[in-house]
């Protein structure tokens, strides 16, 4: 016979007393989301910052996001530039979301190391700043054409 516990299905470490789970950190900084729920629901976002005990004012895991409220519209080549230019542009988000209401993909962008300890969300102007920070860095990697599914419309 052989005797199995729960622990060892779960491959992790036991002792005979008690059985520690590891959470794994699946918000880490630069995971492209889903936002489920409230006014962007539907839209693609990036993880910032994440905080998985909670503070004082927010007792519950969640994470400073960007997202992009408005996606950039089709372009065609018989088009000018200036309609081209008004098309192409973006407008970001910037908000704290419990992470029950983000949804996890296998897709990860790194935009640290351009908006690291740039951006926050504890004053309304500081907000401001942080989002035309994003902004003009989002516009820059949609021009170049990097992180083609993060620009286009999620379609369902």
């Amino acid at each position: 016979l052989v005797s199995l516990n729960f622990c060892s299905l779960l491959f992790v470490s036991c002792s005979p007393f008690s059985c520690l789970l590891t959470m794994v950190k699946i918000f880490k900084a630069g995971k492209l989301v889903l936002v489920l729920q409230g006014r962007f629901a539907g839209h693609k976002a990036l993880v910032l910052q994440s905080n998985e005990t909670g503070s004082k004012d927010r007792p519950f895991p969640h994470s400073l996001v960007v997202g992009i409220a408005r996606y950039p519209r089709k372009v065609h080549r018989r088009m000018n530039r200036k309609k081209v230019a008004n098309r192409s542009r973006i407008q970001p988000f910037l908000k704290m979301y419990n992470h029950s209401h983000l949804l996890p993909t296998r897709y990860n962008i790194d935009l640290q190391k351009d908006i690291k300890g740039k951006v926050s969300v504890a004053e309304k102007s500081s907000k401001q700043l942080g989002l035309k920070i994003v902004k003009k860095v989002l516009q820059e990697r949609y021009v170049e054409g990097k992180d083609k599914f993060f620009f286009k419309k999620l379609r369902f």
